[in-house]
């Protein structure tokens, strides 16, 4: 600290004091108090706090002293819960004073809050230490600093599409390329579109010179080209390269690039004119695995986002739903199979010939699909029948509350966070 003296310094938080050494306040994990350290002068102490005693070498915060008390047990033992018989939303805004966010409070808190929130429809941005135009012209950035600023800038544009006006520019590029590429899929496929020389299936699928320089070739090369650079780039500027690798939706973007450049490289290495190309299977599910650009969506709706960020958190009932179908199958198949088929009673159903036959009438039975393809035609085997259509729909009902549920809390979670980025894209047009 290069302003007052003494070896140690006081925190009068609300009436209760903290005492503590300089070099303490240096690295302090809230980002308000550590910014005391680099205070040179009175006003800049009184910049960050309330009030100074010079002589007592006493810095004042009128803030709540209880809610400051359970902030410090997280400095001191790393978990962060609500004060009792607080307010969320006031100790949220004691959170941000002293530089926390919402993602330092327990998992258990951290969906009080969102509930809060998505209830009283209140957000929190979170509060600048000296970027604002009033700390301009104070004092320069390191150059590493400033590095990591515009590093972590480039990452918001690329994997948060509302916190910036840029962010939403290149959102709408991005949906804009998923869209035709996704049109020019569907429309290769139509018997209009191929060639006038009327090329079948197999000579379509070939990656040659002349299918290149189609218009379908073209725009295929256009969009391959703006999903690569896109990955790349956010790649470069991910904080962690080995999560990066690892999130769901970065490997499906690898699935949906890389067959491109496998059917390139084939084309070339092994001739347009080889029976692997002739074969045209291989390449031909290479292309068609382009469908996966549809879930690049998710980065872009909320829905898709909610929807599998539900099926990861409920991961646990939906293998309970599986059990429960699986389980019904086996007593139901069997059952039916034996009924229809097994028994000798002048009628016999040829489509219940085996268990595993029996399976498929099960499946569609427990779900109401019905498609008729297969029934029985036994009195006890419709008596069955019947039993199957309603335990199916009591057996799916079951946990279809615990998904409901986990379901709007997800919703309401990602919604906050792109509520909160909206805020920064408001300040950014008004600025």
């Amino acid at each position: 600290m290069n302003f007052g003296r003494g070896p140690s310094v006081v925190l009068n938080v609300g009436g209760t004091r903290y005492s503590f050494s300089r070099e303490v306040l240096k690295d302090f994990p809230l980002r308000r108090v550590s910014r005391l350290h680099g205070c040179l002068s009175e006003q800049d102490v009184l910049e960050v706090c309330d009030d100074y005693d010079r002589e007592r070498n006493e810095y004042f915060f009128d803030r709540h002293s209880e809610a400051f008390g359970f902030i410090m047990l997280y400095v001191r033992h790393g978990h962060l819960r609500f004060v009792p018989h607080m307010c969320e939303l006031s100790f949220y805004n004691e959170m941000i004073y002293w530089g926390l966010e919402g993602s330092h409070l327990d998992y258990c808190c951290q969906r009080r809050l969102d509930d809060r929130m998505s209830e009283t429809c209140t957000y929190y941005a979170a509060e600048e230490p000296s970027g604002g135009p009033e700390g301009k012209g104070k004092g320069r950035r390191p150059p590493a600093a400033e590095g990591r600023k515009w590093l972590e800038r480039m990452r918001r544009t690329f994997e948060e599409p509302t916190s910036s006006v840029a962010a939403q520019v290149l959102a709408t590029v991005s949906i804009l390329f998923v869209i035709v590429s996704m049109v020019v899929l569907c429309a290769s496929t139509l018997p209009e579109w191929r060639a006038p020389e009327n090329r079948s299936v197999e000579e379509q699928s070939r990656y040659t010179a002349e299918s290149v320089r189609e218009p379908s070739g073209i725009i295929e090369a256009i969009c391959i080209g703006w999903f690569t650079a896109e990955c790349i780039v956010r790649f470069i500027v991910s904080k962690n390269k080995c999560e990066f690798v690892r999130r769901p939706l970065n490997i499906i973007d690898l699935l949906a690039i890389t067959p491109y450049y496998i059917s390139v490289l084939m084309t070339v290495f092994t001739g347009e004119n080889s029976q692997l190309q002739r074969a045209g299977v291989t390449l031909r599910v290479l292309r068609m695995m382009r469908i996966f650009w549809v879930i690049k969506l998710a980065r872009h709706f909320i829905g898709l986002q909610t929807l599998g960020l539900t099926l990861k958190r409920c991961y646990r009932e939906m293998v309970m739903l599986l059990v429960f179908i699986c389980v019904a199958m086996a007593i139901f198949s069997a059952l039916s199979q034996l009924l229809e088929n097994g028994l000798d009673l002048g009628t016999k159903n040829k489509d219940y010939a085996s268990i595993p036959a029996a399976c498929w009438w099960v499946i569609i039975s427990m779900t109401t699909v019905g498609y008729g393809d297969m029934c029985p035609i036994t009195v006890p085997g419709r008596i069955l029948g019947g039993i199957c259509v309603v335990s199916g729909i009591v057996l799916l009902a079951l946990p279809i509350t615990f998904i409901y549920h986990s379901f709007v809390q997800c919703y309401h979670e990602l919604k906050f966070r792109s509520a909160r980025y909206g805020r920064s894209l408001s300040a950014e047009f008004l600025n």
